[in-house]
Formats: structure tokens, C-alpha cells, sequence
């Protein structure tokens, strides 16, 4: 008997789980983006909700929870009821690197469902523009030349701004003093002000400041130059080879989501890259589009595997304190 209702039990739930997911979306859908309006991040994650919704039939809101490099965000995210409703944005930094320097409170890789890989973004070295040096070897020596370290701005430990910053300190020698930001669009603002002396940023963030001239751009930390800065040198052409690291971004639910329902999030996902309008807006930000065999949940899945056990030894090794 007991045995009976049991069964019985568990299949009004899947029949439940099975409606539901049929049903979906029947509301408006929250993606968590874990930093601040504005900057690159919340950009691309707007420009991509706003696609979405066509798709979906519903409204694809965005909510900027920051704070500690992300973590709280995507905490807030994984907490969140596993029905589709909430979605977590995040990237190299609040998907991988946080892992090595927060103590979470959650696993980045078990209490997540990959949704889709999203475009990648090149980083690129700026400065403020009264920074004397014109090209990256004068950056570098000017930084050399320095009685203390420049201030760099990022969005918090564990940021991609910050994992460039690493990178940056472990090819060349020179010693950066990070100041920790909401997000890369304060700390550009501050940049901008001249408050702060350099970022390794996202080339999105940075690339209309330096068509505007209100900060200086020196290398692209890619293999080849940009398309939407074609006139910045690789880091390997302006004399720092091997500074090669991309930002790539992606969607995930909380672990247990129907996988009904991370199928339709990765179909609206990948009709909204595959849009026409939507692929020119991201790449005139200087965004790479995700490769045709990289969209599919599974390759999101494989790739944040790879990352963590690329970039976790390099980021404990540097010690890196949260205050």
C-alpha cells in the first residue's frame, strides 16, 4: 500500500514538473546579472533579454545584484526556485575564478545547469590619458619606472578585470594595486576622471572611450586584432607575447531545472545570437560570437570544466585575498 502511494506520490510530481515545463515561460523571466548597469556584462545581457522575448513570449527582465565580485549574484541565482524564472549571467570570473578565492556556500559546477555559451570578449590594456606612455613598451617601462604600483581598476576579486590583472602581473614582473569596483563601469568612469591609472578590461567596456579619446588603448589581448579596433595592436605585435586570454560569458539555471526548460532558455538563446541585429550590436562592442558547435548546454558545461582547471592553480598561487 505504501509502496502504491508512493508511486503515486512521485507521479503527480512528474506529471506536475511535466506540465509545468510545458506550460513555460508564463511569466516574466529574471536574468541575475551579478554587476552593476552599464557595464559590459549588462549590456550584452540586455541586448540579448530584450531578443529573448520574441522567442519566449514573455518579458526577460534584468536585475543588477553586485558585490563581491559577483558571487553574490549568482548566490542569488543558485538559490532561486528551479522552475526557469530565474536565469544567472555570468563569466570566467563569477563562473570559475570565484571558486578559487570566495568560500561560496555553493558549487559553481554541480548546483548549476549550463544553458548557453554566449560571445567572448577580448581584453585590452587602457590607461588614463595622462599616462605619458604612447605605446605598450613605454606602459611597461613607465610602470617599471614607478616608486609605487599603478592603481588598477577592477570589479572585484575574482573579476575578469582582475584575472587580466594577474595575467598581466605574472607575464611582465610589474606589481598593479587593485582598486575593487561594483562593476567595470564605475571603475571606468574613474578612469576616465583620471582616479585611477590603468584597467584590463573588457574591449567592450573600453572601446568607445578610445574612439573617443578619453582614455588610451594599447593592446588586445587576442591572437589577432579586432575587427571593431582594428587599429590596436595584439599584445604579441606591441612586444608581450603570449598575453592571450578572452572573457567568455554564458546563462545558467539553478541545478534541478527541468531540462524541457533549459532547452527552450537554449533555443531562445541561440535565435537571439543567430539574429542578425543582435550578432551586429554585439560585435560592434568587440565581441566574438560563440562558435555553432560551442551553443548546445553540454559544450557550456565542458568548457567551464576546462576553464576551472586552467585558471584555478594560477589564481591560488597568487594568494589572492577578498577584503
Amino acid at each position: 500500500m505504501m509502496r502504491k502511494l508512493v508511486l503515486g506520490v512521485l507521479a503527480v510530481l512528474a506529471f506536475g514538473g511535466a506540465a509545468a515545463a510545458q506550460n513555460y515561460p508564463s511569466r516574466p523571466i529574471t536574468i541575475i546579472v551579478p554587476f552593476s548597469a552599464g557595464g559590459p556584462s549588462d549590456v550584452m545581457a540586455r541586448i540579448l533579454a530584450e531578443r529573448m522575448k520574441t522567442t519566449l513570449g514573455e518579458t526577460v527582465q534584468i536585475e543588477n545584484v553586485t558585490g563581491a565580485g559577483g558571487s553574490i549574484g549568482v548566490g542569488r541565482a543558485v538559490r532561486s526556485a528551479p522552475d526557469g524564472y530565474t536565469i544567472s549571467f555570468g563569466h570566467l570570473g563569477t563562473h570559475v575564478a570565484n571558486g578559487a578565492i570566495y568560500k561560496l556556500g555553493y558549487d559553481l559546477v554541480t548546483d548549476l545547469e549550463p544553458v548557453a555559451l554566449l560571445p567572448s570578449n577580448t581584453m585590452i590594456v587602457v590607461s588614463k590619458n595622462a599616462v605619458p606612455a604612447k605605446s605598450l613598451g613605454e606602459l611597461l617601462a613607465w610602470l617599471k619606472a614607478r616608486p609605487e604600483p599603478a592603481a588598477a581598476g577592477t570589479a572585484g576579486a575574482g573579476s575578469g578585470s582582475h584575472i587580466a590583472g594577474l595575467y598581466f602581473e605574472n607575464i611582465t614582473g610589474i606589481k598593479l594595486q587593485y582598486v575593487p569596483y561594483r562593476g567595470t563601469g564605475p571603475a571606468m568612469n574613474d578612469l576616465v576622471a583620471g582616479q585611477i591609472d590603468l584597467i584590463v578590461d573588457q574591449l567592450s567596456n573600453s572601446i568607445n572611450q578610445v574612439r573617443a579619446g578619453t582614455i588610451r588603448g594599447y593592446a588586445v589581448t587576442d591572437t589577432k586584432r579586432s575587427e571593431s579596433a582594428s587599429d590596436i595592436p595584439t599584445a604579441d605585435e606591441a612586444g608581450l607575447p603570449g598575453f592571450h586570454m578572452t572573457l567568455w560569458s554564458g546563462l545558467w539555471a539553478p541545478k534541478g531545472t527541468p531540462k524541457e526548460i533549459v532547452t527552450k532558455l537554449n533555443a531562445a538563446a541561440v535565435e537571439a545570437l543567430n539574429d542578425p541585429a543582435v550578432r551586429k550590436q554585439l560585435e560592434n562592442l568587440g565581441l566574438q560570437m560563440t562558435p555553432k558547435d560551442k551553443l548546445s548546454p553540454e559544450a557550456l558545461g565542458e568548457w567551464q570544466k576546462a576553464e576551472i582547471a586552467k585558471w584555478w592553480p594560477m589564481i591560488k598561487a597568487a594568494n589572492v585575498k577578498v577584503d
